[in-house]
């Protein structure tokens, strides 16, 4: 299979490339390289006769058109957004731009292409999507995001992810376009862009910095080892039902203050401070503006039709996540200069 991957150079979709290259699939990677991408990501497949680069913006139709038409993919994963909560609050704009607009670039595009090809049955267009596009659950676990779960986004960021996945499952239905959606948890792993949680947590704690939680802490998100989804996303593209959707979730809630001690004692195992525990360094900081209390997923649908469930817990991940960050200093410096990164955003009320 050829398959289109937009935003291959960033965190997910690199980790996509990676994966499918050694599945055995051809990939034609297209990315704008915005701030958050770094084609270092998928340097160990890029010598690959199967691996194609072109530089494109979603927002520019002659370019998607012109992708299309040379390299002929049998399927499309659409991964390329901007992400990042905390920009969107200050920002929205470039979210509405890419996320939505976007969308709707790569959705005409490619319903021109496979129109084109005679619409072939086994054509797809695959749409990464988030759990956020579901709004907030309340304490108790026993309640979970489903492929039901209305949705009720509260940020920038999760409002143009939500018109995204309506402008895809509409393509469905008006135009017969086969599409598959997928929404996901939380996801963390190596190549993790260093302005997200996890990263920031980790090399705040090397710098002898403060590890900045928000609010009390007691946000809780559910864990998805970056790994473990991309061979989901694969999986979901091959075998998925046409017209489905399919939550990706690692089932490791964690409250944002427990991950935070978690990582601080891994560190302390596998570069232990000359003295007390990198715990120490905690900051409590001011909450963002409609800060959602709990994501949780139930990836029941996908474990029935599709055989699919994590393979680490969020321990075992978040072990292999500091070693690959102790070990690839060389990547995450450079990217620490970039704009934004290493201060706060999103405080904007």
């Amino acid at each position: 299979m050829k398959i289109l991957v937009t935003g291959g150079a960033g965190f997910i979709g690199s980790a996509v490339v990676r994966q499918a290259i050694r599945a055995g699939h051809a990939v034609v990677n297209l990315d704008a390289l915005t701030y958050a991408a770094c084609l270092e990501n998928v340097a160990e497949v890029a010598g690959s006769p199967a691996y194609a680069f072109e530089q494109a913006d979603i927002r520019d139709r002659a370019a998607l058109d012109r992708v299309f038409a040379d390299h002929r993919p049998d399927a499309v994963m659409h991964l390329a957004a901007e992400s990042h909560v905390d920009r969107s609050i200050d920002g929205p704009g470039d979210f509405i731009q890419t996320n939505i607009d976007g969308t709707y670039n790569m959705l005409e595009a490619a319903r021109s292409y496979w129109q084109a090809q005679g619409r072939p049955e086994g054509f797809r267009f695959h749409h990464i999507s988030t759990d956020e596009v579901f709004g907030s659950l309340p304490a108790d676990r026993s309640v979970k995001f489903t492929e039901d779960t209305p949705y009720d986004p509260r940020s920038p960021y999760s409002a143009s992810k939500a018109a995204s996945d309506h402008l895809v499952r509409a393509w469905h239905e008006t135009y017969g376009l086969p599409v598959v959606l997928t929404n996901c948890s939380n996801n963390y792993g190596p190549y993790h862009f260093p302005e997200k949680l996890i990263p920031v947590i980790i090399l705040n704690a090397l710098a002898g910095a403060p590890l900045p939680i928000y609010g009390d802490g007691s946000n809780i998100r559910d864990w998805l080892y970056v790994e473990d989804h991309a061979g989901a996303l694969l999986l979901v593209v091959e075998k998925g039902e046409v017209g489905r959707s399919y939550n990706i979730g690692g089932e490791n809630e964690r409250t944002n203050l427990e991950l935070v001690r978690t990582l601080c004692a891994i560190l302390d195992t596998q570069r232990p401070k000359p003295a007390g525990s990198y715990a120490d360094q905690i900051t409590f900081v001011t909450d963002r503006p409609g800060h959602d209390a709990r994501y949780a997923i139930d990836p029941s649908r996908i474990r029935a039709e599709l055989g699919w469930q994590p393979s680490v817990t969020v321990e075992e991940g978040l072990e292999k996540t500091v070693q690959w960050y102790l070990d690839n200093e060389a990547w995450w410096r450079p990217l620490q200069e970039r704009h934004g990164v290493g201060r706060r955003l999103g405080v904007k009320a």
